[in-house]
């Protein structure tokens, strides 16, 4: 008996499940290719319902044809919704904008147009809602209380000394 050298290839294991497939590269069977050829979405193909028709050809190109804009366009921002005046009314103090803005007027810079209709806007918002919370400006409190005081020191003490 003949020595049989080793070999890495490796035979058919188990049975194939299409019947027409012929194992031998000589048979002249052509190897069927899926998907579409490339360059095929820029290829416009006509057919013949299409042409006789005379209905616009569909784009083959898939994805969306929506224009983009190039030029971003200036957003608003949203304004914010509020449960209740208190968390607006919060939400005005917390504001780091407008204390800068009025820190800015304490020290007695001037502000720009914008910058002041802001702040015009912002403090109007906030008189409505200390009044509709019921809360007195800080002023008037300090007033009433210098009246307190003003009465306690025109009282004389030898009104009460007999």
């Amino acid at each position: 008996m003949a020595k049989q050298r080793k070999s890495r290839k490796v035979g058919l294991i188990g049975v194939r499940k299409d019947p027409d497939y012929v194992h031998e590269k000589s048979s002249g069977r052509v190897k069927k290719h899926k998907g579409k050829p490339p360059g095929s979405r820029h290829n416009v193909e006509t057919t013949k319902s299409q042409t006789s028709s005379g209905a616009v050809s569909k784009d083959p190109r898939h994805g969306s044809k929506k224009p983009v804009q190039l030029v971003k366009s200036p957003v608003k921002p949203a304004q914010r919704k509020y449960a209740t005046p208190a968390e607006e009314l919060a939400a005005l103090e917390a504001d780091g904008r407008l204390s800068a803005l009025l820190d800015k007027l304490d020290e007695g810079k001037t502000l720009t147009a914008e910058q002041q209709r802001y702040v015009d806007e912002k403090m109007a918002r906030h008189r409505i809602l200390c009044d509709l919370m019921g809360i007195r400006d800080d002023e008037d409190e300090d007033d009433d209380d210098l009246d307190d005081f003003d009465k306690l020191d025109s009282i004389n003490i030898d009104d009460y000394t007999r």
